[in-house]
């Protein structure tokens, strides 16, 4: 990833932030209509959920200069979420069909989405 990619992601998650909790429940409401075989792996309060999802964003996209900083939890997070049932299947339709969920977010905050052409390729 250029610096220039992770200054735009970086820059599109600043602007998301501020609405987080309105993001977050977008997301997750756009995740269970195209794959309503997910909402049975969430337990609990869902904005609770989101707010966990905003913050492990965070993190990430502030580390992006640095993975090496942040591949330790990741790989915790993967770890946790295999615990939980989620499978490789939940990701790539899903993660495929939410980043539209994103272009559109960042399209009415009036700024160009970091995920234009798909999450980078490593």
């Amino acid at each position: 990833m250029t610096s220039q990619q992770i200054e735009v992601i970086q820059q599109s998650f600043a602007k998301i932030a501020p609405i987080s909790d309105k993001a977050t429940a977008m997301f997750y409401g756009r995740l269970f209509e195209i794959a309503p075989n997910t909402r049975s792996l969430f337990r609990g309060d869902m904005a609770e959920q989101g707010r966990k999802l905003m913050a492990t964003l965070s993190v990430v996209v502030s580390g992006l200069a640095n993975l090496d900083a942040i591949l330790p939890a990741a790989s915790a997070l993967a770890k946790r979420h295999v615990c939980y049932g989620v499978k490789a299947s939940h990701y790539a339709r899903s993660v495929r069909r939410c980043s539209g969920r994103w272009r559109r977010v960042s399209a009415r905050l009036g700024r160009p989405s970091s995920l234009r052409h798909g999450p980078p390729h490593t």
